[in-house]
């Protein structure tokens, strides 16, 4: 999976990066990136069977990209824009009337495993890496996850790349966004709170990024 994440979201960002960058720019992106990848690969734990193992799949990409960024000369607004766009791309591989379904699909077995993460977390058994969370059921509709320990934080600072956060962590309203489901935080971790307040809704609604006075 973090093979096909990776390389997907290279191949649909092609275009963009180039179109944005410059050829040379995307050459050496290209490049930089892939040998980040690989190194990160190797010593990316495995945190087994989690609630969180789509997300986590995410993070030696993420860390790639913003190290290649960089040493390229990108600033930190440029790399967040960047990194949002790539997301964008991603995303937007899967036809936006089979995203719905899929957003709530993936809301549903999330929501249905919450309760198991929890256990597994009581008994110490996630892996280092692995999200830490509370869990709260609100109606047939709406729950609430609280997240207390993000992987990606954990992931990012074992590596050196703090500076993807709070980037990335917009992206939960995109996804929210484009799988018309309902999204809501006032609290995130990458913002340095003391929790990811995260409320969803299997069907609602969610702005494209956060608005005032969300995170």
């Amino acid at each position: 999976m973090k093979k096909f994440i990776y390389y997907l979201t290279m191949l649909r960002s092609r275009r963009m990066i180039k179109a944005e960058y410059g050829k040379e720019f995307y050459k050496k992106f290209k490049a930089l990136s892939k040998q980040w990848f690989y190194k990160l690969l190797k010593q990316t734990p495995d945190i087994g069977k989690s609630i969180f193992s789509f997300n986590y799949a995410y993070a030696p990409s993420y860390v790639a990209w913003y190290k290649a960024m960089i040493e390229l000369g990108l600033n930190q607004s440029q790399a967040d824009d960047l990194m949002w766009k790539m997301n964008e791309k991603m995303l937007l591989s899967v036809p936006k009337p089979l995203l719905h379904m899929v957003g709530r699909s993936y809301l549903k077995g999330f929501r249905k495993n919450a309760k198991r993460h929890i256990e597994r977390q009581e008994r110490g058994e996630l892996h280092p890496f692995d999200w830490e969370i509370e869990y709260e059921d609100i109606n047939d509709n709406t729950f609430k996850i609280t997240i207390t320990r993000c992987g990606f934080i954990t992931y990012a600072d074992k590596f050196g790349a703090r500076g993807i956060l709070p980037g990335i962590c917009a992206v939960d309203y995109m996804i929210g966004y484009y799988m018309k489901t309902g999204f809501h935080r006032t609290k995130t971790l990458g913002y340095g709170d003391d929790c990811c307040n995260c409320l969803y809704a299997l069907r609602g609604s969610c702005s494209l990024k956060p608005e005032k006075g969300q995170k």
